[in-house]
């Protein structure tokens, strides 16, 4: 078990939906528009995808090989922990404020992009949790994750 707090691990973005995702350091989180130079900046309430390295790794031992970060199009990845998916969940990362919209559920391009299965080891909330992006700054991987139960 991990006694510190989560930090965020690694950080993807994709200019498009069916490009790949490509890692940074850092991003820009705008509020109310999501993160800088992806896919769904702009869009309603899908501005962030976060997941945690220990859900890819019990998806890894569901599917029995390694789920790669990357693969799961997800944007931030956290250190450990679970993700909360409950709705008005908050995490804050550095000046960044994220607020849960709903579990991030499996899509096809998953089976395509991590084979047969990948969709349901990364259901039941290992799959992470759809955020939007109520304060915005700089989220940089290291940065400590802060969770805040819903008011």
């Amino acid at each position: 078990m991990h006694a510190e707090q989560p930090t965020v691990a690694s950080i993807h973005v994709a200019k498009a939906r069916r490009l790949p995702m490509r890692p940074v350091e850092s991003v820009l989180a705008e509020a109310g528009k999501g993160l800088v130079g992806d896919r769904y900046h702009g869009t309603r309430h899908r501005h962030v995808t976060v997941q945690s390295a220990d859900g890819l790794a019990e998806a890894a031992r569901i599917l029995g090989r390694d789920v790669d970060a990357t693969g799961t199009r997800r944007n931030l990845t956290l250190s450990h922990g679970v993700v909360p998916t409950a709705p008005g969940t908050r995490l804050r990362i550095g000046e960044v404020l994220l607020e849960v919209v709903r579990v991030a559920a499996p899509c096809k391009l998953l089976e395509d992009d991590l084979g047969p299965g990948a969709m349901e080891a990364l259901r039941r909330g290992r799959g992470g949790a759809i955020c939007r992006v109520l304060e915005g700054g700089e989220i940089r991987v290291g940065a400590p994750v802060e969770v805040s139960e819903p008011a």
